[in-house]
């Protein structure tokens, strides 16, 4: 199946034969649905805090900042923009001129409510020398858009979101990307003002994003009187996926094989390499400008208080193990945090001797701990909180989206659908062990919960191998916390009319 020249393609990229192969099983057999025992619910998996409690935990993370620990902000930042203009890509090539469609009509009829309005103004009037009010006026809709997306204008068609202007504030206008600059000075700074940012981003926008950076930094450096160490990482080429045509053999374009991204799952490389004692995980468009900021930066705070504060109970129980200075109490208290506060049970765990609990409950404490905000949810649930069965035969706290789910068996569907709570990707980790040193964050992930999508490529279908997701099985194996957030926290902009949101005015 593989000629010569394939495998020094694939080689090339830094693949192994046997990931090829791994691959190649994957299509022919498909990703086993996990086995899920119920939706996560309000203190069934997920903890709803008293405002007491809350500032207790927020408390916790500000004595936490006192300490000489390294602090980093991790921002998924590799989506183009195109994905969200595109019911104006659609526009351009409708065979009508005038907006048509609900979405269209709302986006011109508040076009001077986006951020970016001043500029496409000052583009239409140097390029067509008419102001958009005119263009508008003579019915010229589709010039504005190609003014809007198109290389002759702001080009924002072919930018990475990041770089996009997303909001209004009273010094002028932000991008994502100075949003998130914000955010981090307000909540992810250090005891001596140093706010470490990391966006993971494609290739082709690196330029543009050191550029706007270089550009920027020093007017936030100033406004909040700390010291920024912003840097960039890109999705390793290995971390690619072989594309298949619908009969499962390579598809090829001008006889060379198709590789696609393996999906935000391949950034657990790039999560693996960062050196820091607790990260905060946001995607690039969940921002809001600085009127609606407050809730935001209470929640982060209020998450990360709870991890560092369920981190020093962890560590203390595997010190008091290695210490060997433990009683028969002392594991059944540890067992009571896994099986109450972890929500990690084993139905095996009668049958076990106290040497072998020890090896349990140490083997299931030494791993990674991630606090996630969930949302209630307010609509048809996306992914969402679940106890599911791990390999082992344990059962515990997972992210699953629905691919993942059998959704042909009612029972199963019905526990999906009937959620109370969604993932917001809102999450704050730890990386490091009881003693100081880096998790190795392969080793805890499941590499049996991708999914295989349908693409297209010129015109022809191909199977795309999606990899474990960064927050699904790429941390299927931590120890996860659930923590119910406000649905104000959570204002993703997928299209470009969500700007047109209150929370983002």
């Amino acid at each position: 199946m593989l000629s010569q020249t394939d495998i020094k393609q694939i080689e090339s990229r830094g693949i192994s034969i046997r990931q090829i192969n791994e691959q190649l099983e994957y299509f022919y057999k498909g990703f086993p649905c996990l086995s899920i025992v119920e939706s996560a619910s309000t203190n069934k998996g997920i903890k709803s805090l008293s405002d007491k409690e809350q500032q207790i935990y927020i408390n916790k993370w500000f004595s936490y900042l006192d300490q000489d620990k390294i602090i980093v902000k991790f921002v998924p930042a590799s989506g183009a923009a195109s994905r969200m203009f595109k019911d104006l890509f659609e526009f351009l090539s409708a065979n009508y001129t005038v907006p048509t469609t609900n979405f269209e009509q709302i986006f011109f009829s508040k076009i001077h409510r986006f951020a970016f309005y001043k500029d496409l103004d000052q583009i239409c009037i140097t390029n067509e020398k008419k102001s958009i009010n005119k263009l508008i006026a003579d019915n010229n809709y589709k010039t504005i858009v190609e003014n809007l997306l198109l290389e002759r204008g702001l080009n924002y068609g072919q930018l990475p979101k990041g770089l996009i202007l997303f909001h209004t504030n009273p010094n002028g206008y932000r991008t994502a990307m100075e949003e998130h600059l914000v955010e981090g000075a307000f909540y992810a700074g250090n005891k001596v003002r140093e706010v470490r940012i990391h966006f993971t981003i494609s290739p082709e926008y690196r330029s543009c994003f050191e550029s706007f950076l270089k550009e920027k930094i020093d007017i936030y450096t100033r406004l909040f009187n700390v010291k920024y160490h912003v840097d960039f990482s890109e999705q390793n080429p290995s971390t690619d996926t072989l594309a298949l045509d619908k009969e499962n053999r390579p598809f090829r374009d001008k006889n060379n094989l198709v590789f696609r991204p393996g999906g935000h799952g391949a950034l657990i490389e790039n999560l693996n390499n960062i050196i820091a004692d607790i990260v905060f995980i946001k995607n690039i468009d969940n921002v809001v400008p600085d009127s609606f900021k407050a809730k935001t930066i209470r929640y982060k705070q209020l998450l990360a208080g709870v991890l560092v504060t369920y981190q020093e109970r962890i560590f203390d129980y595997l010190n008091l193990i290695d210490s060997g200075k433990y009683i028969h109490e002392n594991l059944l208290e540890m067992l009571l945090f896994l099986q109450n506060d972890l929500c990690i049970k084993n139905p095996e765990i009668k049958h076990l001797e106290d040497g072998e609990l020890v090896l349990y409950i140490k083997s299931k404490l030494n791993r990674p701990l991630r606090v996630c905000g969930m949302v209630r949810n307010e609509g048809e649930p996306g992914g969402g909180p679940f106890l599911t069965v791990n390999p082992d035969g344990t059962t515990s706290l997972q992210i699953l989206e629905s691919s993942q789910i059998d959704l042909k068996d009612p029972e199963k569907r019905a526990l999906f659908k009937n959620g109370t709570h969604f993932n917001s990707v809102d999450l704050v980790c730890t990386l490091k062990n009881y003693k100081g040193e880096k998790f190795d964050l392969f080793k805890h992930v499941n590499k049996n919960t991708g999914f295989i999508s349908l693409k297209s490529k010129n015109g022809k279908q191909l199977k795309a191998l999606e990899l474990p997701g960064l927050w699904n099985g790429a941390m299927s194996d931590w120890n996860t916390i659930f923590v119910e957030v406000p649905i104000e926290t959570f204002n993703p902009v997928k299209t470009v009319n969500d700007l047109l949101r209150p929370e983002h005015q």
